[in-house]
């Protein structure tokens, strides 16, 4: 069992950068963004080099999975050891191999199983260099992110390697906008970092920070009817779901305690008790986020569909 990386230098000096997807093998977006990206003319005139690993955790791809076959969460067994577990080997071999040699990387993800995200960033805010590079990946939605023990991104922020992560769509499910945000958002990156020249202007979405999100959770068990959708704009007290029984019977209705815009949503019609559905994001101007995620929809998916894959206007 092998690793599929692709390197592509280029003929000029410029920065390393590492794209990486599949971390979660049920988390497949990535994977298409990065097939697209490797056929892309945009890529041609290269400064510095491209690493891309469209498949990290290939036995989770295989069965499907989130996990290793250990039940290990590849994502929080960093920076492993060759003497660890199989998923901090792993952990511990593209660590050495992949991040050591990069200035830069981007790690895509998706939603877990279930559950879809919005579009978004997720990255320390705080240090400027990357929030540059979050600013140019050009979605509405930047989250400031927290280091989880165990990650890929903190294990690179202690050796140097500046990481974004970019989450969006859903586990196990093509969805074309979050495959062509993080597309156009990588090649916008690139140029940010002057690895490819600059391109012509467009009319591409204001991002905005959010420092805070908090997940709604179900108050009983049963059926949902949604009554919100991912990017909608919530005040306090809105009624985001109601949850019936097997008879039809309300059971409970589920109410914002907050105003923001849901940027993750549970998708499956079957809740538990206490089982997190709506994921919002606070913003001090959040009818100018619904403008730009309106404006990102736009045109990313245009209604004429002139674009071919791949070569959409960045």
């Amino acid at each position: 069992m092998g690793i599929p990386v692709y390197v592509k230098r280029g003929k000029r000096a410029g920065p390393t950068l590492f794209v990486s997807a599949a971390i979660h093998g049920d988390e497949l977006n990535g994977v298409e963004v990065i097939g697209r990206l490797l056929k892309s003319k945009s890529i041609n005139n290269l400064r510095g080099t491209l690493i891309a690993v469209p498949i990290v955790n290939v036995y989770g791809v295989l069965g499907q999975s989130r996990y290793f076959p250990d039940r290990r969460d590849l994502n929080r067994s960093f920076p492993g050891s060759m003497r660890g577990s199989f998923a901090g080997r792993v952990a511990n071999l593209f660590l050495k191999e992949i991040v050591t040699k990069c200035d830069y990387g981007i790690d895509l993800h998706t939603g877990a199983i279930h559950r879809s995200n919005l579009p978004q960033i997720r990255a320390n805010l705080d240090d400027e260099e990357t929030r540059a590079m979050a600013r140019a990946f050009g979605v509405p939605v930047m989250i400031n992110s927290n280091l989880r023990d165990g990650s890929l991104r903190e294990s690179a922020s202690e050796l140097g390697v500046r990481v974004l992560l970019y989450e969006a769509g859903e586990a196990l499910r093509f969805d074309e906008l979050s495959i062509r945000a993080g597309y156009r958002g990588v090649i916008n990156v690139m140029r940010h970092l002057g690895m490819l020249a600059r391109g012509r202007k467009s009319g591409q979405p204001e991002p905005f920070e959010a420092r805070q999100s908090a997940w709604v959770r179900a108050s009983e068990s049963g059926f949902i009817t949604h009554l919100k959708q991912l990017g909608d704009y919530v005040s306090k007290g809105d009624e985001l779901a109601v949850i019936k029984d097997p008879y039809g019977e309300v059971l409970n209705k589920v109410v914002t305690k907050y105003d923001g815009i849901i940027i993750g949503k549970q998708n499956i019609p079957l809740v538990q008790e206490g089982e997190a559905m709506y994921h919002i994001a606070y913003f001090k101007k959040p009818d100018e986020v619904i403008e730009s995620l309106e404006m990102m929809q736009d045109e990313l998916i245009p209604e004429d569909e002139s674009y071919p894959l791949g070569e959409l206007p960045a």
